[in-house]
């Protein structure tokens, strides 16, 4: 018989589930069956999912109370969808799926259920009987035997004591002074903070005077008697006010091994431990977060917010995971708050601005408008009341549990209790699953970190190295990277490089950036966070709005309201800068970004200042090579000719190959230098070795015969100064091969040479008939002997000759076991009648190259001399 019946429709949209629940639970605690709501607000907000979400159609809630149960019926209007039989529970599917889940909760939870039919709807529908009990109790008990009740020490004493809004005790009754032994005279007017044994949590600040701030509390703690002996005591407080409107808190205590007599009853009778169902043994974990859990540690945060939401009826939850030393918590998880913007934030526990006070305790706090900051999570959020419960672990805080409401006075003591009891049986999962992915993470770092050092250290150039720390970082660490480089002390930071995940968007971010002062380049290690590209980003996208709607100056044409939206989306979030410190110097910062109201965790951050370090240091290796290259180069430069002059009447050319990477001279050197009118002096050398200490000797012996030439010193006389100048270097000196000689152009188009071959190989001559010669004797090295004999041999080369000089790296080209040699020399040169200085020079150089495949590890010199002879009218 059907004794009162409630209705309602809801729209297909998300906010109806919300609004269902509570039209359940508002009409069934009417009707005065609040043992049966929590059940039928689970089945109603599952049902009512599948009809507005999944099944798009608006749903219709019918409540029927009967004598002994209630009958809720929730209908859609897509009776197409398919249902799936009643089955056992296994055959039904994963209990996470999409469909299915809200009748595998009918079969678990109703007395009985089922599914109509109808042309136009689809209803489903459950029963839940009433439990037996006195009429008029809220809660009761079962009839237990004597020998199981709890046992009492004498009469059950029941302490009643009044503290003010100081925290003094203001009130002591009878009670108490027989359970403590102290008068009423000898406490009012202290603290109670002086009698109470708080048990501390290490390292933290929390005790019973915040635990007295609160609305309600409920829990055990000890007071120490008159006798110096602390009596354990469980207590229930409950913050009021008096006549004049003054907070106080009355607190009833009594022994804790009386408990029972204060303490909040379940909801529900707890299974014995070891109990069995039907099928399996019921884990209090699996009641609550379902079975099978997700097995990762976000999947399983975000169950366990939407299972709490649910489980109290609110409008929105959240879960904060603590750091290694509890000083601050984490967004993790969250449903009805825009997560996006929270995810990965940080609230401090103990102090400092927007700090999260009652983590560390349950708390209930029935209007925020009445202590704002209160829970920093939910500021703007329009939540007015929040019930907050600490996730332990031997304990040790390890996070914070919240359902909120946007209405006031939503919770109680009561629901704080139940959100604790399913946050106790959480915390170890939620601890494990934590330390799960921290220890993945850390091992990704270390394979990241390892890579990122063998990329950094392969290259020295100092482009290549800023790219490689953008692209390490985007998109593994940050949307979008900026590198600024500061040159020295007093250089002002300079941008050097920009790099976002959409390419599309580099040239405004660059643009954006460069608008704005750098940030300050701060030594000090570690992120810190920087407001200034955001705020930069969204007043440009403020301004450009402003001017799209004609409100402002007109738009430029190159500045287009898509890419300053775009742009303003791309930084709009959580922007860190680590300074770049090398050899105890800030040489640059490197900037961190992430799209609109997004925040880094904790784990990346310091994964990108162990990055930085590395960087910085690759940075500025590559910036002290860059210098040293230049000065080398530069060094270099100017141990080679400033330039060939022109010799009228004869052709030259000169190809100069250094050997090693870098190097612009070394041992071999060439020179080709008027000594007075008509005069010209010519050298090709080669030092013993190669590389600095062999460029050191050339430059000694290019500028001597320049020096000693046009002093007027004939060959021989000139290289043996040299000589003894190369001697006088002592531990430094180099043994040096070398052809010098002059050349005077002739007015019937030949010219005459005088040469001294000291050691060197010898220069060929090519006939215009093809025949080539050499055209000189050898006489001895220089940098060996003091004395040295030498004589310099003269002679004419006619119109159409070529004189060949090379250094031994030409004739020493190897390939394994054969060898260029000066007779494969000479018959690379008898092909060349006919060309002229520079063919014959370039065709030389070919051959040297193509002889063998591997590259040339001697330097090489070569100097080519032709006298084209007179033209013809």
């Amino acid at each position: 018989m059907i004794t009162a019946r409630a209705a309602a429709t809801f729209d297909p949209v998300g906010r109806s589930v919300a609004t269902a629940r509570s039209f359940v639970r508002d009409t069934l605690q009417g009707w005065g069956f609040t043992d049966i709501v929590d059940d039928a607000v689970v089945l109603t907000s599952e049902l009512v999912t599948n009809a507005v979400v999944h099944a798009g159609t608006a749903a219709d809630v019918l409540c029927l109370r009967s004598e002994d149960a209630v009958r809720i019926e929730v209908s859609d209007h897509y009776p197409e969808r398919e249902i799936p039989l009643q089955q056992s529970a296994a055959s039904m599917g994963s209990p996470d799926r999409e469909g299915g889940r809200g009748l595998q909760l009918c079969a678990a939870l109703a007395t009985r259920w089922g599914v109509d039919y109808s042309p136009t709807h689809k209803q489903v529908w459950f029963q839940l009987d009433l439990p037996d009990r006195s009429v008029g109790t809220r809660a009761a008990g079962p009839a237990l035997p004597a020998e199981l009740l709890p046992l009492t020490d004498g009469r059950v004493r029941v302490a009643v004591v009044q503290i003010d809004r100081v925290g003094a005790i203001s009130a002591w009754n009878e009670d108490a002074e027989e359970l403590f032994g102290y008068a009423a005279e000898q406490v009012t007017g202290k603290p109670l903070t002086d009698l109470a044994a708080w048990p501390h949590t290490p390292g933290t600040s929390t005790g019973i005077v915040e635990a007295l701030q609160l609305s309600r509390w409920e829990g055990s703690y000890g007071i120490r008697g008159s006798d110096g002996r602390v009596t354990p005591v469980y207590a229930s407080h409950l913050r009021v006010r008096d006549a004049d409107g003054e907070p106080s808190t009355v607190c009833l205590l009594v022994r804790d091994d009386e408990r029972a007599v204060l303490q909040t009853p379940l909801r529900g009778p707890a299974p014995e431990p070891g109990a069995l169902t039907e099928s399996h043994t019921a884990d209090p974990f699996e009641v609550f977060i379902g079975s099978p859990a997700p097995d990762d540690l976000d999947g399983l945060l975000q169950r366990t917010v939407e299972r709490a939401r649910d489980m109290l009826d609110g409008d929105a939850a959240f879960l904060l995971l603590a750091t290694d030393d509890e000083t601050e918590l984490e967004v993790r998880a969250s449903t009805g708050l825009p997560s996006a913007r929270q995810r990965f934030a940080r609230v401090p526990v103990e102090a400092g601005p927007g700090r999260y006070g009652s983590a560390r305790m349950p708390a209930v706090h029935e209007d925020l408008t009445v202590v704002p900051g209160a829970v920093p999570l939910l500021s703007g959020t329009g939540m007015r009341s929040v019930v907050t419960v600490p996730l332990k672990v031997e304990g040790r805080l390890t996070g914070s549990l919240g359902v909120a409401a946007e209405s006031p006075d939503r919770y109680s003591n009561e629901e704080a209790l139940r959100l604790q009891f399913a946050a106790d049986r959480i915390a170890l999962a939620v601890e494990s699953a934590r330390l799960g992915e921290l220890e993945r993470l850390r091992r990704g770092s270390l394979s990241f970190l390892v890579e990122a050092s063998d990329l950094l250290a392969g290259t020295l150039d100092r482009d290549q190295t800023l790219a490689l720390m953008a692209q390490m970082t985007v998109p593994t660490l940050a949307t979008w990277c900026a590198v600024y480089t500061i040159a020295d002390q007093s250089s002002e930071p300079y941008l050097s490089y920009v790099l976002h995940e959409d390419e599309e968007r580099i040239d405004g971010l660059k643009a954006l950036l460069s608008k704005i002062a750098p940030p300050d380049p701060v030594p000090t290690p570690g992120a810190r966070v920087w407001a200034a590209p955001s705020e930069a980003a969204h007043q440009a996208a403020l301004r450009t709005s402003m001017r799209s709607l004609g409100l402002g100056e007109p738009m430029s044409l190159g500045a287009g309201i898509g890419t300053t939206l775009s742009t303003a989306s791309a930084v709009g979030g959580e922007t860190v800068v680590l300074p770049l410190v090398a050899r105890n110097r800030v040489i640059g910062m490197l900037t961190l970004g992430k799209p609109s109201d997004e925040h880094f965790r904790q784990e990346i951050l310091e994964l990108a200042e162990d990055l930085s370090r590395r960087a910085a240091l690759a940075l500025d290796n590559a910036r002290l090579y860059s210098e040293r290259m230049a000065i080398s180069q530069s060094l270099q430069r100017s141990l080679l000719p400033p330039g060939l002059p022109q010799i009228p009447g004869v052709e030259v050319e000169v190809i100069y190959r250094a050997a090693g990477e870098g190097n612009e001279v070394s041992g071999d050197f060439y020179d080709l230098f008027p000594i007075r009118d008509g005069a010209y002096g010519f050298a090709i050398g080669d030092v013993c070795g190669t590389g600095p200490e062999a460029a050191a000797v050339t430059g000694l012996a290019r500028h001597a015969l320049r020096l000693l030439a046009r002093e007027g010193f004939g060959g021989p006389a000139v290289l043996e100064r040299l000589n003894a100048a190369i001697l006088d270097e002592g531990a430094r000196s180099r043994f040096l091969t070398l052809l010098y000689g002059e050349l005077w152009p002739q007015e019937d188009g030949s010219a005459v040479l005088k040469i001294v071959c000291a050691g060197h190989p010898l220069p060929l001559r090519l006939r215009q008939d093809g025949t080539v010669e050499p055209y000189a004797e050898p006489q001895p090295l220089l940098g060996v002997m003091d004395d040295l004999e030498l004589y310099e041999q003269t002679m004419t080369l006619d119109p159409g000759d070529v004189l060949l000089c090379v250094t031994d790296g030409v004739t020493e080209r190897r390939e394994g076991t054969r060898m260029l040699g000066d007779d494969g020399l000479a018959d690379v040169l008898t092909t060349c009648t006919g060309l002229t200085a520079g063919a014959v020079a370039a065709r030389i150089m070919r051959a040297v190259e193509r002889f063998a495949t591997d590259a040339p590890s001697d330097d090489m010199a070569i100097l080519a001399m032709r006298v084209p002879g007179l033209q013809k009218d």
